[in-house]
């Protein structure tokens, strides 16, 4: 399957996810997800990613532990990119270390699908909506499972 219509499947997944509750560790469409599992299972579902499963892990850990957990579980499976597009993976720091992450949904302008904690739910917004994530003193990294970009 060429690329772009690879993002496109990502994108349409992730959009189907769309007021599933935030659940921790929790990957059941319409019933509960976090930001972890949401992306495990539009990646696994689609067949892009072999299967994998990171749990257990605790609500807080980012809170209480400086290792970049979240962080090797993506530089393990990924590529980093400068310039994101749709499909792509945007994880931010939070607390210690980076431990969110959501799905980019579209590039210019940008905006995500995240399992969002303080949204109680799987939503789809503009990045530069929301004043949490854009804090300057957020670090973001973007990551993208594609080995390099097709044009």
């Amino acid at each position: 399957m060429p690329q772009a219509h690879e993002r496109q499947s990502v994108v349409a997944e992730a959009r189907k996810w769309l007021l599933t509750p935030y659940r921790h560790a929790a990957d059941i469409r319409g019933v509960g997800v976090d930001c972890g599992m949401f992306i495990v299972r539009v990646f696994v579902d689609l067949g892009l990613t072999p299967p994998f499963d990171p749990r257990p892990y605790a609500p807080d850990w980012m809170i209480h532990r400086n290792e970049e957990k979240y962080l090797e579980f993506f530089n393990r499976r990924c590529r980093r990119v400068q310039e994101p597009r749709p499909g792509d993976i945007v994880l931010f720091r939070y607390g210690r270390s980076y431990s969110h992450g959501g799905i980019v949904s579209e590039a210019d302008p940008l905006a995500i699908i995240h399992a969002y904690h303080d949204a109680g739910c799987v939503v789809e917004e503009r990045l530069s909506q929301n004043p949490a994530l854009t804090d300057p003193r957020r670090k973001l990294a973007w990551f993208s499972i594609w080995p390099q970009p097709e044009f």
